[in-house]
C-alpha cells in the first residue's frame, strides 16, 4: 500500500500569466508555510512539472500560451496524487461542470479572495488525504477509516462499491454543485444526501427534504416556494417554502422525479436564477441553496418518454452520484446485520443478541430486492419475535418470507390478459394495472418501473379506478 500522504508543509505551483497575481498569491501562501513555485503559462508550468512534483497545483484556465486544462491534463498523467484548483475570470456553470468531470478538484471564479482560496485548498488537501486512506483500506478488503459525520452511522459497510460512493459523493460535498443521485430504494440515498450536506462548508445552516411524491400535486409548489396570505382558498397566514427554509444550506428533493410536469419549468428557474417568488406575490426571493436530487427511477429515460424535462435534467446532473444495491456489496450483510441488532437492543434495552454464522450465510443468499430498508425490517421483526437471544439458521427460516418483487421484471412474466373484442380501453387498463400491482406484491414503486410512468400516475390509477388503496403499499 502506498503511504499516505501528510500535508505539513504542503508544495504548490501557481501557474497564471498575469506576474501580479503570481506575486501577490506566492506571498500569501508562503506567509502560511508552504513552499511555493509559480510558472508564468503552459509551457513554464509543463516544465516545472517534469522535473518535481507538487501536492498541489492551482492554474489559471485561460493564458496566452494555451489553458489551465492543458496543465491539468498533464498533472493528472505524470503526477494522478496532485490535486488541481482551476481559477477564472469568465466562470460558467458548463464550464465548471466539465471541468469537475475531468478531475479538477475545484473551480473558482476570478478574483478570489485569498482566504476563500486558503478555505478551497484545505478542503481540496483534506479531501486528497482521505481518498488514499479509501484506496488503501480498498486495496486491503479493509473498513476505510471514514469518519461519518454525528448522526450519519447509518451509513455502514466497508465494501469498495459503497466506499467509492462515499469518496465521490466527500468529493461532490467540497463543491457547491448541485447533485443528482440515482439509485434503487432502500439503498440509503437521504442518508448520502446527510453526508454530503455534513461533508460540507454548509453543515452549520439548514438540512430541509422534501418527498416531491408524497405531496399532492396542488399543494407542491407552496410547499417548495411557500405563499402569502389569501393566496389561495384556506391561505391564512404567510408561510415560507422550503427554499427559503434551506436557505444557506441543502435542499434535498427527493423522489424529484415525481414533480408534475407543469412545475418542473418553475423549479428550474429557481435552480438556474436561486430565486423565485412566493405563491401569490410578486417581489422575488433570492437564496443560497445546494440541491441535492434523488431518484429510484432514471431520469434520462423519462426526458426520452416525455416525462420529464430535458433542460431540468441537464440542470439537476452536475454531478452524478449512486449507490450500489445491497446484492452488489454482500459483504456488507453481515455488518448490517450486526448494526441492527446493537441498534434493536439498544432501543430496547435488551440484551445484543448472538448472530450465529448460519443466519448471516441465510441472510447473504437472498436478494433483498428492497435493499438496507428490506434487510433493516426484517431484522426488527426477527427480533422482535425471538424466542432466545441466539439467531441461527432455523429463526431466520421462520421469520423469512422471499418477496414476490423478487422474481424478475421481464415482460415474460406477465400475465396478460385476454382481451375482448369491443372492450373499453379504462376496463384493460385496470386489469393490466391490477396484474402488475400483483406480480410487483403490491408495491407501487416497483409497479410504476414495471410500466414506464411515474409514481404518482400510479396512485392517481388505483382511486381513478377505486382500487383498494391499502392493498398496495
Amino acid at each position: 500500500m502506498t503511504e499516505t500522504k501528510h500535508y505539513d508543509n504542503p508544495s504548490v505551483l501557481l501557474v497564471d500569466d498575469e506576474p501580479g497575481l503570481r506575486t501577490g498569491l506566492k506571498a500569501n501562501f508562503l506567509r502560511h508555510g508552504w513552499q511555493v513555485e509559480t510558472a508564468e503559462g503552459v509551457a513554464d508550468a509543463t516544465r516545472i512539472l517534469a522535473r518535481k512534483d507538487f501536492d498541489l497545483v492551482i492554474t489559471d484556465v485561460r493564458m496566452r500560451d494555451g489553458d489551465g486544462f492543458e496543465v491539468m491534463k498533464h498533472v493528472q498523467e505524470e503526477s494522478p496524487r496532485t490535486a488541481v484548483i482551476l481559477l477564472t475570470a469568465f466562470g460558467n456553470v458548463a464550464d465548471a461542470v466539465s471541468s469537475m468531470k475531468n478531475g479538477a478538484c475545484d473551480y473558482l471564479t476570478k478574483p478570489v479572495p485569498f482566504d476563500q482560496l486558503q478555505s478551497a485548498v484545505t478542503r481540496v488537501l483534506e479531501r486528497m488525504s482521505s481518498q488514499e486512506q479509501v484506496a488503501g483500506a480498498v486495496a486491503l478488503n479493509k473498513p476505510a477509516p471514514i469518519t461519518m459525520p454525528e448522526g450519519l452511522a447509518g451509513i455502514v459497510g466497508r465494501a469498495p462499491q459503497l466506499l467509492q460512493s462515499l469518496q465521490r459523493a466527500r468529493a461532490a460535498a467540497s463543491t457547491n454543485a448541485d447533485v443528482l443521485v440515482e439509485a434503487e430504494s432502500g439503498t440509503g440515498k437521504e442518508l448520502l444526501a446527510k453526508f454530503i450536506h455534513e461533508s460540507s462548508s454548509r453543515s452549520g445552516k439548514p438540512f430541509v427534504a422534501i418527498n416531491c411524491a408524497a405531496v399532492p400535486e396542488n399543494l407542491i409548489e407552496s410547499e417548495l416556494f411557500g405563499h402569502v396570505k389569501g393566496a389561495f382558498t384556506g391561505a391564512e397566514t404567510t408561510k415560507i417554502g422550503k427554499f427559503e427554509a434551506a436557505n444557506g444550506g441543502t435542499l434535498l428533493l427527493d423522489e424529484i422525479g415525481e414533480m408534475p410536469l407543469n412545475l418542473q419549468p418553475k423549479l428550474l428557474r429557481v435552480l438556474q436564477e436561486r430565486e423565485f417568488e412566493r405563491l401569490g406575490d410578486t417581489r422575488s426571493i433570492k437564496v443560497d441553496v445546494r440541491v441535492i436530487a434523488t431518484t429510484n427511477a432514471s431520469l434520462a429515460s423519462m426526458v426520452e418518454r416525455g416525462t420529464f424535462r430535458g433542460d431540468l435534467y441537464y440542470r439537476l446532473n452536475v454531478i452524478p452520484l449512486t449507490l450500489p444495491p445491497l446484492r452488489e456489496r454482500r459483504e456488507d450483510i453481515p455488518v448490517l446485520a450486526q448494526y441492527f441488532a446493537e441498534s434493536f437492543a439498544t432501543n430496547t434495552g435488551s440484551a445484543v443478541p448472538f448472530l450465529d454464522p448460519s443466519f448471516l450465510r441465510e441472510m447473504q443468499e437472498q436478494e433483498w430486492p428492497g435493499n438496507i430498508r428490506e434487510l433493516g425490517n426484517f431484522m426488527r421483526r426477527v427480533l422482535s419475535l425471538r424466542e432466545n437471544d441466539v439467531m441461527d439458521a432455523a429463526a431466520f427460516r421462520k421469520e423469512f418470507r422471499p418477496h414476490p418483487r423478487s422474481q424478475s421484471f421481464a415482460p415474460a412474466t406477465f400475465a396478460v390478459p385476454t382481451v375482448k373484442v369491443g372492450a373499453r380501453i379504462c376496463d384493460i387498463e385496470k386489469a393490466h394495472l391490477e396484474n402488475t400491482l400483483q406480480l410487483a406484491g403490491g408495491n407501487r414503486t416497483h409497479a410504476a418501473a414495471m410500466l414506464g410512468i411515474s409514481l404518482r400516475t400510479v396512485r392517481n390509477k388505483i382511486k381513478e379506478y377505486g382500487l383498494p388503496p391499502r392493498s398496495y403499499a
